[in-house]
């Protein structure tokens, strides 16, 4: 395969405006008749040793000194989000980063504390809900794996990316290989069950052997989950200024699809179903909080750069912890992107998430909402044209869902149906 589509739909995109406004979070409406009550809350914590050259989620080099006002700070937005929303009890809570197991225990002690108060955190505790932390190998103590299972967190997922060090040097991470399964044991021993690993694949100079270890490295762990990833070379990152400077050659694309499917046909071998573009897990332990966003569910965020999505309205913090750390009289945090509700870019964002799920969309749905935007012959034509590429299946419905040759042109889908949505008038 050498179409150049097909390799971008192993990338995990950011839906989101890139304008730059400044506003502050209580012009988002507050609670009215039409709120939609929300169940999951995320949680950005920004503090990381080293920055990985491939990253371009908001993190920064812990001095250590920052932690506290920050952990007051988030505390603060915190009781400010809750007043202002209707809460059912919470289903899932997400915390990342950044590196969130690198907070002082004291720290982490102090915001489950508050989160217990503040939340109705029943659901998780009976285990129907779930609590997921990011964590970094190099940074999960038994003090840690403790505190965290201690105040409700029933799920952990570990960052391992790769286990050979040749390559994790390529990527700037900064941990050792044997400490992933030292981290999931101590998470496990703690009573953190619900178990997942992150790698990435098509990392420069990687052949399909190489990937094929890592991924029965993982496998040999106690997990229930496995994301993996395509390296991408997102703007403003250390490594694609290196790749423009000429210092290495990206993955050729019929490798990196090689490895895509290569992935599939192991994890199925070992249980885990694919269900969504990359993310994988045995049945029943898919991770619940990522459904919500995909399934475009509402849902809280706190913390520097953190992205919340309540009646229709986005918004994104500021992504400078300085800038966050500046208090506000109500508790709220400066927002650096605002987007009201509007149904024309719900529904894009909905066809766009939602078909990267092995569920796929309900298609009545998807062309009712398009009808009622002068878009449903369209969208439908759009569905068509994905079925006879043999990409999509059943353009007339019950579901738009993906075959497996779709899987590896779903950003095409998404842009196919996005495209149909445009305003043409």
């Amino acid at each position: 395969m050498t179409d150049d589509t097909a390799i971008s739909l192993l990338k995990q995109r950011t839906i989101g405006s890139s304008r730059q406004v400044f506003v502050r979070d209580t012009d988002i409406p507050p609670n009215d008749p039409n709120t939609t009550p929300t169940s999951s809350l995320y949680i950005h914590i920004p503090f990381c040793f080293h920055k990985c050259h491939y990253c371009d989620f908001y993190s920064i080099v812990d001095r250590q000194d920052r932690q506290e006002a920050f952990t007051d700070r988030l505390i603060c937005e915190l009781r400010a989000q809750v007043s202002r929303c209707e809460l059912l009890p919470i289903r899932s809570i997400f915390v990342g980063g950044g590196t969130p197991t690198l907070l002082a225990p004291n720290l982490w002690k102090q915001l489950l504390s508050e989160l217990d108060s503040l939340l109705d955190l029943s659901l998780i505790r009976s285990g129907e809900g779930e609590f997921t932390v990011e964590c970094n190998p190099e940074t999960v103590t038994e003090e840690i794996a403790d505190i965290l299972a201690g105040g409700g967190v029933n799920r952990a997922s570990v960052g391992a990316q790769s286990f050979n060090p040749v390559h994790l040097k390529a990527l700037e991470r900064h941990h050792d290989p044997d400490n992933v399964a030292r981290a999931l044991d101590r998470l496990g021993n703690a009573g953190i069950t619900r178990r997942s690993v992150d790698l990435i694949y098509a990392i420069p100079g990687q052949t399909l052997e190489e990937f094929d270890h890592d991924l029965r490295a993982a496998l040999s762990l106690p997990i229930d989950h496995l994301s993996a990833y395509g390296l991408t070379y997102e703007p403003n990152t250390a490594m694609t200024a290196r790749l423009r400077r000429g210092e290495f050659a990206p993955a050729p694309e019929d490798p990196e699809v090689a490895m895509y499917r290569h992935g599939l046909s192991v994890l199925r071998e070992r249980g885990f179903d694919r269900y969504e573009v990359s993310n994988h897990s045995k049945p029943g332990s898919e991770c619940r909080h990522n459904l919500a966003y995909w399934r475009g569910d509402p849902w809280l965020a706190v913390g520097p750069s953190a992205s919340g999505h309540m009646n229709g309205w986005r918004w994104k913090n500021t992504p400078r912890l300085d800038d966050y750390l500046q208090q506000s009289d109500d508790g709220f945090a400066p927002v650096c992107d605002l987007e009201p509700p509007d149904a024309r870019r719900s529904l894009m964002d909905r066809l766009m998430t939602g078909i990267r799920l092995r569920e796929g969309l309900d298609a009545s749905e998807m062309l009712a909402q398009a009808e009622s935007l002068g878009a449903a012959d369209r969208l439908h034509s759009s569905a068509t044209y994905a079925e006879n590429a043999g990409w999509l299946q059943a353009a007339d419905g019950p579901r738009w869902v993906l075959t497996d040759e779709g899987f590896l042109f779903a950003d095409r889908v998404a842009g196919e149906f996005i495209g149909a949505l445009i305003d043409r008038g």
